[in-house]
């Protein structure tokens, strides 16, 4: 059923009464005023965020930059898709996790290859399912079953999670030397939601001491170390990017009317119409008039130390994992980029090896605008990749018949699973 005109007129009105109590004419002092303070940003007398060089806010006009030549003529993107935690009637819980590596200009037989990561969570702590890896598909592929920590409450986050990070290092390793120019991650530089297992919940820390969340932390921190040994950079392309840690910091010291910190820097590079060239200088426009479609825009390089980017600061502990090069190279660089053309905000993450060095840093700049510019969304290795690794709807419900029928128990079912199609 849908809604009768009446209701959307009231619907209307409600809006209408929000809109009269909102006033985000300052909006754009606030935003600058938050920039000024990230050259750096503190927090209890520690740097958090700090520019790699003079902070600024960047425009390339993306008619022009769609056309430049880019720095890497090969790249690859690497992306992980999952079942989703299913849970059954005999009281197991799994999820399943499959990695791919794409190259753009195409490689069939690295886009053949899988990693594929069965995670079970079982009450019986009698029983152990876990498995070594195990090639398949005329080895191309391997698979792995892997027993997560009992963790009551958070079972089907820790069995989601572990899954994904662990298909996702494990096939970044298994195909590194594949990469000779650059490789993009589908997201964050390192597992973001793992690392905040450790201040969220006693249950969760504890976790993080397991051997598999150990063992996925290794697996970052040596795909690092194996990308800046090779001088191959590494980055991460966030599409989706969440974190609340700079508004949060910053909420002190002024106000911060954004949702997260993807909001602030949509407010910072969103250019409107009638604004003068020089967005360098900071959010000068008129938020009613009409969106300047014609160029990227783009920040300038920080440093990140705070929040889910300290375990992998110079002064983390790296989740107790070994690190083999400076400390300081495993630091977590960022910028970000907006597309006015889908009002989409991007955050591209590196590790500090890797955008130090000022040349390295324009590049992968320069080739991501390139991307961006051209597919009009995310670069086109990630694209492949994110196409590789999905598990549609179909798939998944033929997963659950076949662990139904291997148990010899039915999946417990979901109202939203039927709801969103991901029943029969």
């Amino acid at each position: 059923m849908t809604l009768d005109p009446i209701h959307v007129d009231t619907i209307a009105r409600i809006a209408a009464s929000i809109a009269g109590t909102v006033d985000d004419s300052d909006h754009d002092d606030h935003a600058a005023r938050a920039w000024e303070l990230l050259d750096p940003l503190r927090a209890d007398g520690r740097i958090v965020v700090e520019p790699l060089d003079e902070p600024s806010l960047r425009a390339a006009a993306i008619d022009d930059v769609a056309l430049a030549d880019r720095p890497f003529d090969t790249t690859h993107g690497l992306d992980a898709g999952t079942l989703n935690p299913t849970g059954f009637k005999n009281g197991l819980l799994l999820d399943v996790a499959q990695a791919a590596m794409a190259a753009a200009p195409t490689d069939l037989e690295l886009h053949r290859s899988r990693s594929l990561v069965a995670t079970v969570h079982a009450n019986d702590a009698t029983r152990e399912y876990g498995t070594d890896w195990q090639r398949y598909d005329e080895g191309y592929s391997r698979q792995q079953v892997l027993q997560v920590p009992e963790v009551a409450e958070f079972a089907d986050e820790v069995t989601h999670e572990l899954a994904l990070y662990l298909a996702e290092s494990s096939h970044a390793l298994e195909h590194a030397d594949a990469v000779e120019e650059l490789l993009l991650l589908d997201g964050p530089l390192y597992p973001k939601r793992l690392f905040n297992w450790e201040s969220r919940d006693p249950a969760l820390a504890e976790a993080t001491q397991e051997a598999a969340p150990q063992a996925i932390v290794e697996n970052y921190v040596r795909l690092v170390e194996q990308f800046v040994e090779r001088g191959v950079p590494i980055a991460g392309f966030v599409k989706n990017p969440t974190s609340r840690f700079i508004v949060r910091t910053l909420a002190d010291r002024t106000p911060t009317p954004w949702t997260d910190d993807a909001a602030l820097f949509t407010r910072l590079l969103e250019c409107r119409e009638q604004q003068e060239a020089g967005v360098e200088n900071g959010p000068t426009a008129d938020p009613a008039a009409a969106r300047d479609e014609s160029d990227l825009t783009f920040t300038s390089w920080f440093r990140s130390r705070g929040s889910s980017d300290e375990p992998m600061s110079a002064d983390g502990d790296a989740m107790g994992i070994e690190r083999r090069l400076d400390p300081e190279a495993y630091e977590v660089t960022f910028c970000y980029l907006y597309d006015p053309r889908t009002d989409v905000t991007y955050k591209i993450e590196a590790p500090y090896a890797v955008t130090r060095d000022p040349e390295t840093r324009t590049a992968l700049t320069t080739q991501l605008l390139s991307e961006v510019a051209t597919e009009r969304g995310p670069p086109e290795a990630i694209g492949k990749a994110d196409e590789l690794a999905k598990i549609g709807a179909g798939e998944k419900a033929a997963i659950r018949r076949k662990f139904e029928e291997t148990f010899g128990s039915e999946s417990r079912s979901t109202y939203d699973r039927l709801r969103w199609g991901d029943e029969d």
